[in-house]
């Protein structure tokens, strides 16, 4: 985040990540004042560290923490994508609980995933032809996909029609959503 934006406080960047990749990658908050600490005894931040009032710190990126950021990012990922999704989880022991708990599960989801949709996509209005960010909208993207996806699952789970959905994955006719 501080390679995007620049110099930040830990403040600077729970905002920032609440705006962007937050969306996508959680992690505690408590994470983004202790890890820049961290990396800065590595070499790979710089703090300053305001004389007076509240004594705020500040992270800039080094030149070793550069090189070290593209290092990372030019390396191959072969790990599977990671979902930790409460609601797959609870579909996952529907056998447990009560018949109707999955139409209402599914229910709400579709709800959730409409809201986030919208979301999504008034961000792509809002910064779609914005060229310094034109890099990071292809995540956007990738959300957007993910999110049309989900809601046409949870749609088809909604409607008992997972036969359309898997013909519509083999090529049979379109499932909306």
């Amino acid at each position: 985040m501080i390679a995007l934006r620049g110099p930040s406080t830990p403040y600077d960047l729970k905002r920032a990540v609440g705006r962007s990749v937050g969306y996508f990658w959680h992690f505690p908050h408590a994470q983004l004042y202790s890890e820049p600490d961290r990396l800065a005894e590595l070499g790979l931040l710089e703090l300053a560290v305001e004389d007076g009032g509240r004594r705020r710190k500040t992270y800039s990126l080094t030149e070793a923490g550069r090189t070290a950021l593209r290092e990372w990012l030019a390396a191959p990922t072969n790990v599977h994508f990671q979902m930790r999704d409460i609601a797959e989880l609870k579909l996952f022991f529907n056998e447990v609980g009560e018949p109707d708990d999955v139409v209402n599960l599914a229910h709400e989801q579709i709800k959730q995933h409409e809201e986030r949709i919208a979301v999504y996509e008034e961000m792509v209005a809002r910064f779609g032809a914005i060229a310094e960010v034109g890099p990071r909208m292809i995540t956007l993207e990738l959300g957007l996909e993910m999110e049309h996806a989900a809601l046409r699952f949870w749609t088809a789970l909604a409607n008992d029609d997972l036969d359309g959905l898997r013909a519509a994955r083999s090529g049979g006719a379109p499932v909306d959503g």
